[in-house]
């Protein structure tokens, strides 16, 4: 042991680092001597060459203010120590993570067409219904091959025992994936030596294999696909990744005013005329995308999209519809969800989950309140958590009243110990808690990412990995030993 971890303190958590007894796991052994090689000095040297090549690289996020109403750009926070994981324990997690794409995927199209799962009663249909993101004008359709999520992001933790557990599915318009590939290029500029000394597996090849995904939704043939990223615009706080995401495919990227509908088909516009579109990644939530069939104040989506894409001239990844099963309520009935299609059991586990609509488990969280995480069931981001360890007595109460006003809209969880990994705090290492997001996409394969893009709470003893509250990320290397 050297002396870069004298002072390191991590017992109260599984650290990816050093073990309890305060030895180094074997997959950071050559991470300490490369780090120990270095100094302090020229760590804290890579560390100023890191900020600049993000600088040079334009790598930033929006964060809005409480009001939503103005925005603040800032640059990506990256620390230099990577997190490391052993690709043999990432090859059973990507099982779990392929294996419950493959659930939620033909869960949402049962939903919207046979509903077999709410006639046998595995789900009640009333927290599916009353979901502000179930669209029923979805209703007797499927997507081609019936994939709806294309593209996924599953939110993982790594609890006190070291397992992988799942937190969250983003279903609808997952973000993060551009940040996960920049951190992978500033991080082999930087810091080559990692890369020769340990085998890495690679994820450079994310954006072509997105590509492929997009063309694999076509729901008719063609030789030659005009695809676009649909965005917002410049104001959204992810419009980097929307535009690294169409720069590194080769395609269009556009906004709901460069595209019209006519004769049930999508054109983009140009200056020799329109371009017919067959496979649109749209980057806005399901109520703006089409004011005609959804929200008709949006000003930002285009008009007869929705029913161009139901008659099959159109892909659109994600699926509209989508979102009602990131619902947090939803979440704790995966594990059936997976049983009742699959006839599996889930290869990863979850966070154990209690249902506020349930009287006996509502009434086990208001009275255990001060031990639980209670979120809101359609709520991301990290806002609107009331984390009862360490709220005060006064916002518990509040917590209480609106579970018994809208049990529905709550569920709650116990206090898991988020897993830590060293970053660098001035010239100490010290543990932050972290999570991790991996992305998969379904098409004609389902391709997991080799790790995921790392968020990292930068404040001592905080578990709120948000970037835009305050969080940091790490480039996560999965490694052959």
């Amino acid at each position: 042991m050297t002396s870069l971890w004298k002072n390191y303190d991590a017992k109260s958590s599984y650290d990816e680092y050093l073990t309890p007894e305060r030895k180094l796991r074997k997959e950071a052994k050559i991470i300490s001597s490369i780090l120990d090689r270095h100094g302090k000095k020229k760590l804290q040297e890579i560390d100023r060459n890191c900020m600049s090549t993000i600088d040079s690289r334009g790598i930033n996020f929006k964060v809005y203010s409480a009001d939503k109403k103005a925005a603040e750009e800032k640059k990506w926070p990256l620390d230099i120590i990577p997190r490391i994981v052993l690709k043999t324990k990432w090859n059973k997690v990507k099982k779990g993570l392929i294996q419950r794409s493959k659930a939620l995927n033909l869960f949402i199209d049962d939903v919207y067409n046979r509903k077999k799962i709410f006639k046998d009663k595995i789900i009640p249909e009333d927290i599916v219904f009353k979901s502000k993101n179930y669209l029923k004008q979805c209703e007797g359709f499927s997507p081609k091959k019936k994939i709806w999520s294309h593209i996924s992001g599953i939110d993982l933790i790594r609890n006190i025992s070291g397992d992988f557990l799942v937190l969250e599915d983003n279903l609808q318009v997952p973000s993060g994936v551009s940040y996960m590939l920049e951190n992978r290029m500033v991080m082999s500029q930087v810091f080559p030596q990692i890369f020769t000394r340990y085998r890495v597996s690679p994820i450079g090849h994310y954006c072509n294999r997105l590509y492929h995904c997009m063309h694999d939704a076509i729901p008719y043939q063609t030789k030659n696909p005009h695809m676009v990223v649909l965005t917002p615009g410049i104001y959204n706080s992810a419009y980097f990744e929307h535009s690294f995401l169409a720069q590194q495919m080769g395609v269009a990227l556009v906004e709901g005013k460069d595209l019209y509908v006519e004769n049930d088909k999508v054109f983009m516009k140009t200056i020799g005329g329109g371009i017919r579109v067959d496979c649109i990644y749209r980057r806005l939530n399901d109520t703006y995308l089409d004011p005609k069939s959804f929200f008709k104040g949006s000003l930002i989506g285009v008009p007869g999209l929705f029913k161009a894409y139901r008659k099959g001239n159109v892909a659109i990844l994600n699926a509209p519809g989508t979102g009602f099963a990131d619902d947090k309520l939803i979440y704790s009935y995966v594990p059936e969800i997976i049983k009742y299609y699959l006839g599996e059991e889930p290869k990863l586990k979850q966070v154990e989950t209690f249902r506020c609509f349930e009287k006996l488990q509502r009434d086990h969280v208001i009275e255990n309140i001060g031990k639980m995480v209670v979120k809101p069931a359609d709520g991301s981001g990290g806002y609107g958590i009331m984390i009862g360890p360490k709220a005060k007595i006064k916002e518990r109460e509040i917590f209480q009243k609106r579970i018994k006003d809208n049990p529905r809209n709550y569920i709650a969880q116990p206090l898991e110990v988020l897993s830590t990994t060293p970053t660098l705090q001035g010239d100490l290492f010290e543990p932050r808690h972290q999570d991790l997001r991996p992305f998969i996409l379904s098409g004609k394969e389902t391709y997991v990412t080799m790790g995921g893009l790392t968020r990292v709470a930068l404040r001592k003893g905080s578990t709120i990995v948000n970037s835009s509250r305050g969080g940091g990320s790490k480039d996560t290397l999965v490694v052959d030993i």
